[in-house]
């Protein structure tokens, strides 16, 4: 099967927004991470204890961090070229080129719910009535505001992709080079 070959022109300021798009979920899924491991996170004691539940508790910040990072790297894919055509991991499809609509209609989806989820995320985060220290709730603010820029860059980079994968070859002369003689 032939490889085919990834589009070029993917100008700096999409691959700015992948990356930033990447990126928001980082400092929440770590300040997550952080009441699992322990790590003080300017919470007072009981809402700590509340937080930090072994088991099922610790499993679910854990998973949910790990989960909506694998989410938000995907907005890469829309300026790189596995976004293009199916990488070598992927049974069957490796090689083929990935269907615009599809990637297109599921960044739109993604662009939906991550604006979604950034408002909920950030609105709960700043309205939450928890015990924290000053630099407490400073740091959750800090660490969920991020998530409000992740849906509005994901739909950047879709808007993008979408005209990218679509656009038509240019009109106009083609200038051909004259057949050389034997």
């Amino acid at each position: 099967m032939p490889r085919v070959t990834a589009l070029p022109n993917v100008p700096r300021w999409a691959r700015l927004a992948a990356t930033g798009a990447a990126l928001t979920n980082v400092p929440s899924a770590l300040w997550r991470v952080a009441i699992v491991a322990g790590v003080p996170v300017g919470l007072a004691r009981t809402e700590y204890d509340q937080m930090h539940v072994p088991g099922w508790g610790s499993f679910f910040l854990i998973g949910l961090s790990l989960v909506s990072e694998l989410f938000a790297l995907l907005a890469l894919g829309l300026v790189r070229d596995w976004g293009e055509i199916w990488p070598r991991w992927v049974p069957y499809l490796r090689g083929r080129r990935v269907p615009v609509a599809l990637a297109t209609a599921l960044a739109v989806l993604g662009t939906l719910a991550t604006t979604v989820y950034g408002v909920l995320f950030v609105y709960t985060a700043l309205n939450a009535d928890m015990e924290v220290t000053s630099w407490g709730g400073w740091l959750i603010d800090a660490a969920y505001a991020p998530l409000l820029l992740w849906g509005p860059l994901l739909g950047a980079v879709t808007v993008h992709y979408y005209r990218r994968r679509t656009a038509t070859a240019p009109t106009g002369p083609i200038a051909l080079s004259a057949p050389t003689a034997p």
